[in-house]
């Protein structure tokens, strides 16, 4: 749902609360859809991916970097969505793994889906779910292709990197290890190919980073505003 999320963030104030966004796509519909059934799913579906909610960290970190690289809105978008939706996140393996210009074979990828969704979703819901999170691969630039979608290399920005060693950090991870990180793997990069984009973060403010005599030190957290102001 990347068209609907870069209409959305045009539209909303950065400082806008929850109930502003819902209230945009609901009652102002600014996504322009037909039905207020239509905005309502809308809604649902662009809160359970995004959140859109001040209060939730990882949105804050979204709608700050969304801000300062527009180049990197697809990749910001997709590392948002794969940090909350499990099922989008089971199938990246099936993707990253695909050397650049193979194939995406549809039965591998749904099995994918299948493997996380258990008995919990019946055949054609899982085939909906699989062409849709085949469609965010294309839209995140990892993806090309109507019928057959080839695999191809996309480009970290710094926005991006920071989202993806934010992600790794919240999870516990430092220095090197940040760098190699599985949310990092999404940008198509090495650790040691990444550090020149940390650097070019750390020209924009995003983040602290530093490496020398075989030691990497990152500091992202201070890219989350309410961490920023205190």
């Amino acid at each position: 749902m990347l068209a609907e999320l870069v209409d959305l963030l045009g539209a909303v104030s950065p400082d806008a609360a929850r109930e502003d966004y819902t209230a945009a796509i609901v009652n102002e519909n600014v996504l322009g859809k037909a039905t207020v059934a239509t905005r309502r799913w809308t809604s649902q579906r662009l809160s359970e991916l995004y959140a859109l909610d001040p209060r939730v960290a990882i949105f804050r970190v979204l709608r700050r970097l969304w801000l300062v690289d527009a180049p990197g809105r697809p990749l910001l978008a997709m590392l948002c969505g794969l940090a909350r939706d499990p099922l989008l996140r089971s199938t990246a393996s099936a993707v990253l793994a695909l050397p650049v210009g193979a194939e995406l074979v549809r039965s591998s990828f749904l099995d994918e889906v299948r493997r996380v969704a258990g008995t919990r979703l019946n055949e054609a819901v899982l085939e909906k779910a699989a062409r849709n999170a085949a469609s965010s691969w294309a839209q995140s630039g990892h993806l090309q292709g109507r019928m057959r979608k080839m695999r191809i290399r996309v480009a970290p920005t710094p926005g991006s990197l920071t989202m993806a060693l934010w992600l790794g950090a919240v999870e516990g991870l430092a220095g090197q290890m940040l760098l190699d990180c599985r949310w990092t793997r999404v940008l198509d990069r090495s650790g040691q190919e990444l550090l020149p984009v940390a650097l070019q973060a750390k020209q924009l403010g995003l983040l602290h980073a530093r490496a020398g005599g075989g030691v990497v030190e990152i500091d992202v957290s201070r890219v989350d505003p309410a961490v920023a102001r205190t």
